[in-house]
């Protein structure tokens, strides 16, 4: 429906359609708190998506509630990094990137036999800073007080994690600004204390013993068991992907915890996964008349292809938003350098699109 443009708003999960310039319309949509337009200036902008606004929101819910919304007091419509200028970035909110330790692939060019082993889990990564968890972007999760009790005054590397397959709708969750109640479906699973300073054995005694003495109800430490070589990794790996998970990730026995990439610890997947840029909604045929039947997308390098499997029934109502940046499983490269068999995963907010 098209609406006239009056100070309201829009209940969680509604959208409305609105008549841009000309003979453009527009779909503002309300996901968990998170207010988005179709509109190429909500589009292009270079902040996260809970900090996007544009004139067209601004007139549907006022200039006061989008200001409370994204954090700023009288900002005017925030431009593209590119023609902003000096004093409005200054005006921004300060945001810090943790410093997160990242893995590299495996290449089955290194012995893991005495390595760490554990799941890895298909949930969002979460920086615990001692008093609110940072996404890797350094965006802040709006945890409730209930949830973050028992956790520590010092930093904790994590996943806030639902369950395997579950990715979109913990993602939906922990991105909402309100608090809700449906952080009581996540827990944060503990692997890691950045600023413990010791091995990684001791560094993993120090995350079971906080969960021991505090036992902060929403948390738990990830379990890690030695690999006895690369029959028993494979196994491991075989029965994970069985249950409908991610694959593994291996630490190096001895090894300390480093911001950035790092040969110490290695992910092990049967598929791989990549991110792509969402350029355009393409109209389903069949059972999928009438809502989306794959997204058009875009990777870095600039090759485009579509993915059309992957989505839930609710995915294809409410598609991922063009401008968006979504993971993609899939099993190899063609010689063109295309994805064979793309599957979506979800909407990623916490990864930068390339400049």
């Amino acid at each position: 429906m098209t609406v006239k443009m009056t100070m309201t708003d829009l209940a969680n999960g509604d959208e409305v359609q609105v008549q841009g310039s000309g003979s453009a319309r527009y779909t503002l949509k309300n996901t968990g708190g998170v207010y988005s337009c179709t509109c190429p200036a909500w589009r292009n902008q270079s902040f996260a998506i809970e900090k996007r606004t544009c004139k067209h929101l601004r007139r549907l819910r006022g200039d006061e509630a989008e200001d409370r919304r994204i954090g700023t007091s009288g900002r005017p419509t925030p431009a593209p990094a590119s023609k902003r200028s000096a004093a409005a970035a200054d005006a921004e909110p300060v945001k810090v990137e943790p410093p997160l330790l990242l893995a590299h692939k495996w290449e089955t060019d290194v012995d893991l036999t005495g390595w760490w082993m554990s799941e890895k889990l298909d949930g969002v990564r979460a920086y615990w800073t001692g008093k609110s968890f940072l996404s890797r972007l350094g965006n802040r999760f709006h945890a409730p007080a209930w949830f973050t009790k028992g956790l520590p005054s010092t930093p904790l590397d994590g996943e806030l994690w639902l369950a395997r397959k579950m990715f979109q709708r913990t993602t939906s969750i922990v991105r909402r600004q309100d608090e809700s109640d449906a952080w009581r479906e996540i827990s944060y699973v503990i692997f890691d204390a950045p600023a413990h300073g010791g091995p990684f054995e001791e560094r993993v005694a120090h995350c079971q013993g906080i969960i021991k003495r505090h036992a902060p109800p929403h948390a738990r430490a990830l379990e890690h068991v030695r690999c006895k070589g690369t029959d028993h990794l494979r196994r491991e790996l075989a029965r994970i992907e069985a249950l409908g998970g991610e694959g593994l990730m291996m630490r190096q026995p001895g090894s300390l915890y480093e911001a950035g990439r790092s040969s110490t610890l290695l992910k092990v997947k049967t598929f791989l996964d990549a991110e792509a840029r969402v350029l355009e909604h393409l109209k389903g045929a069949g059972r999928h008349k009438g809502r989306l039947g794959a997204v058009l997308v875009e990777l870095p390098n600039g090759t485009r292809f579509s993915v059309g499997t992957g989505f839930a029934d609710k995915e294809r109502e409410a598609p991922p938003p063009i401008g968006s940046i979504i993971t993609f499983r899939y099993q190899e490269l063609s010689d063109g350098g295309v994805p064979r068999f793309p599957s979506f995963v979800g909407v990623r907010e916490d990864v930068r699109w390339p400049a």
